[in-house]
């Protein structure tokens, strides 16, 4: 597979979403591990997770355990990039809520630390703004963590262009993870930003999310008919488009199954027209 690049690592073009094996009604846990094993042994070499990828607070780090199991299982030899995040909290009622706090983020690192069983972690992520507290603050926190050697790079997600030159200026950003997919089109403006500034980007929900993706090339005519003229299908079709936004961008597709990992990273070998991208990016 041809690879991309996050602040001087090398990682595949396209990655593994972790997140639709840890929530309700997720596989069990032989299936998610045969779907990450399909993965690597296609070349993926980033998979994307986060601590708040559970069911509910008891639940905190299941898709982290999960994805380290998997990997310890793994027979294959290739250096794997774990990317995680911490800011989100998952509780009893299985919501969402955040907390964005210094204090926070470190024990929410240190869990992580835990659960990957990793002495510092490849990638760390701020999952998301927590209004109640300054953004500097946040970041400033993933800053130390990094001082102190328990991450080795920092990324934010589902953030502004603003809040990634905030971030900026306190410590070097390797990544952004905001929505983006055909259906989701708002943060082109992030993804242009980062393909200027040599960020990587990693569209969350690339398809459309778990709920949509099936029903992509209905919803997106031009991509049903690329689709068919390239004879795979509307996702795959998707992806590729997205790779071809930019150099920075490394889409990561969630996944419960085999075949649908499997069909997801053969759009890196799918070649676009310029006429073709032209069609697909007017399909809004």
């Amino acid at each position: 597979m041809q690879t991309r690049d996050i602040a001087g690592v090398k990682v595949s073009a396209i990655g593994l979403g972790g997140m639709p094996m840890s929530l309700e009604g997720r596989p069990d846990e032989g299936q998610s591990i045969r779907t990450i094993h399909t993965a690597l042994d296609a070349g993926v070499t980033l998979i994307d997770t986060a601590d708040a990828y559970c069911i509910n607070a008891d639940d905190m780090g299941h898709n982290e355990r999960l994805i380290a199991k998997a990997i310890r299982q793994w027979s294959g030899s290739q250096d794997v990039m774990v990317a995680t995040k911490g800011g989100h909290l998952r509780p009893d009622d299985g919501s969402w809520q955040q907390d964005g706090s210094p204090e926070h983020l470190k024990k929410a690192c240190s869990a992580s630390l835990r659960a990957l069983g990793v002495d510092a972690i490849a990638l760390y992520q701020y999952h998301r703004p927590d209004p109640k507290v300054p953004f500097a603050d946040s970041v400033g926190a993933l800053k130390e963590l990094k001082d102190e050697g328990k991450i080795r790079l920092v990324g934010l997600s589902n953030v502004s262009i603003e809040q990634i030159e905030e971030a900026r200026d306190i410590v070097d950003i390797a990544s952004v993870q905001n929505q983006f997919s055909p259906r989701f089109r708002s943060s082109a403006n992030e993804l242009e930003y980062c393909a200027k500034n040599q960020i990587a980007f990693l569209p969350w929900s690339p398809l459309g999310g778990m709920s949509d993706a099936a029903e992509l090339g209905s919803q997106h005519r031009a991509f049903a008919d690329v689709a068919d003229e390239h004879g795979v299908s509307p996702q795959q079709v998707a992806i590729a488009w997205e790779l071809a936004q930019s150099e920075t961008v490394i889409p990561i597709p969630g996944a419960t199954r085999p075949e649908t990992i499997s069909d997801s990273v053969r759009a890196a070998e799918l070649s676009l027209s310029d006429d073709h991208i032209k069609r697909l990016s007017s399909d809004a």
